[in-house]
């Protein structure tokens, strides 16, 4: 009797990804940017369909049976992420934009009605500009002063420095939960805690949490928590604000408009209740609903599941980049078994400009992400201009990591061979060309034959 292999997560699921089935200059898609955007099964595609095609109707302005249909399945999204972050109640549950502008909404209806001069507020180096920027601006406007953990010697959150920076003027406490470059998963709950007993206000940034494993804002304690919709298998212009119920009311609107009053006079209005308040306009109702679908697919798989999934494909990705000399790796080494970080991998090759390594990796199908990941403070912070970022989700599959690893092992041979010089080389012709804001692969056509790249000059 011969025993057949159980199949995998992403052998069962990733027929649901339509897109992953293509050819990219004519070799299989190897799909590895998923930190900066998922795929979308067909579920959810179907559903921003189906509301054009059947519902297209405004929410919350009509009785009429589309605008019925259309604002129960708007709100019955808000439903699903409330149960899908354990929300108390589904009024803490803002529809936004994305994550950007959940952040934003926090920093301008709370930091700038709040912070007074002199007041703190704690981030760390490792935040992604969208959790930066904004705290920036606030702290321009109203005095407040800004402060920074620093990262151990294993690139993680520094506890140790974190609570030397806390004061008994510190408001906020703003931190990602999982480093888009860094990958490591900070103590959230031990950072919140800390926090609490200095009376201060706690902010995390979910957007590479949510979509990789189970949350509990309860039980977690945050004030506030965001996420963006596209980064979890749901569609692009859609993320949501969870704040505590009290919290939010105690805030002024974000936005003036439409949706978000009680009684307008010419001189004066007053506003809804949570959590319309905070929702100004004609929202994105079919990406909402979109959503909606997306958590109902993920939720249908078991987070548990994904998160175990992708433990199993991290511990693989870090034994077969171990293999490549020339990578330095940046963050967090996993456990034998893939725990302890999360499923993505930034890194450099000696001299080579991550550009390149991109440009030639597409020639093989591969689609990795190169640049700064919008952490340019943290890339100050490791020594790197920029890196080359893989990262995964739970329709990748050891094989795709494989295909990954050979191409890239080929793409920096490729370099050093065309360049006439070795990998990390101070005088790198490659160095000069990337600086320059030219890749080496503009200066020739690449082919890739089979499990070799060819030059045609």
């Amino acid at each position: 009797m011969v025993a057949t292999q159980e199949r995998t997560l992403a052998d069962k699921l990733r027929l649901d990804f339509p897109i992953l089935y293509q050819e990219i200059n004519g070799q299989p898609l190897v799909y590895l940017d998923n930190a900066a955007t998922s795929q979308k099964p067909l579920v959810v595609l179907e559903a921003l369909q189906d509301y054009y095609r059947r519902d297209n109707a405004n929410v919350h302005r009509g009785v009429h049976t589309l605008s019925s249909r259309a604002t129960d399945a708007y709100e019955g999204s808000r439903d699903k992420i409330a149960a899908f972050v354990n929300a108390s109640s589904r009024q803490e549950i803002v529809f936004t934009r994305n994550a950007t502008e959940a952040i934003n909404l926090v920093a301008y209806a709370w930091g700038q009605s709040t912070l007074q001069p002199g007041d703190e507020i704690i981030l760390s180096v490792m935040e992604h500009h969208s959790n930066l920027i904004p705290w920036q601006m606030v702290a321009q406007r109203t005095g407040a002063v800004l402060k920074f953990v620093e990262l151990t010697d294993t690139q993680e959150f520094d506890l140790d420095h974190f609570r030397s920076l806390l004061s008994d003027r510190t408001k906020l406490v703003s931190v990602v939960h999982v480093s888009n470059t860094l990958g490591c998963i900070n103590p959230v709950e031990e950072i919140v805690a800390i926090a609490h007993t200095h009376g201060a206000k706690v902010l995390i940034d979910a957007c590479q949490s949510a979509p990789h494993m189970p949350l509990d804002v309860q039980a977690i304690d945050c004030d506030w928590l965001v996420a963006s919709g596209h980064k979890m298998c749901g569609p692009t212009g859609i993320g949501f604000l969870y704040g505590k119920l009290d919290l939010l009311r105690s805030m002024p609107p974000f936005l003036g408009g439409g949706e978000m009053i009680a009684d307008v006079y010419l001189d004066h209005a007053t506003y809804a209740d949570l959590p319309h308040k905070f929702e100004a306009g004609t929202p994105a109702i079919g990406e909402a609903i979109a959503l909606g679908a997306a958590i109902d697919y993920l939720t249908g798989i078991g987070m548990d599941k994904i998160h175990a999934y992708e433990e199993e494909l991290t511990a693989h990705l870090f034994r077969r980049l171990a293999e490549i000399p020339e990578l330095k790796i940046f963050g967090p080494q996993p456990k034998a078994n893939g725990s302890g970080r999360a499923a993505l991998a930034s890194f450099t090759a000696g001299d080579v400009h991550p550009h390149d390594l991109s440009t030639i990796l597409d020639q093989a199908g591969v689609a990795i992400r190169a640049g700064h990941h919008c952490t340019q403070p943290l890339h100050r912070v490791i020594q790197a201009q920029s890196t080359a970022r893989a990262s995964l989700y739970f329709y990748n599959t050891t094989q795709e990591i494989d295909t990954f690893v050979a191409a890239l092992k080929e793409a920096i041979a490729f370099l050093a061979g065309c360049l006439g010089s070795t990998v990390g080389s101070a005088d790198s012709v490659i160095w000069e060309i990337s600086l320059s804001r030219r890749s080496c692969c503009s200066v020739w056509e690449l082919v890739w034959k089979g499990d070799r790249l060819l030059r045609l000059t």
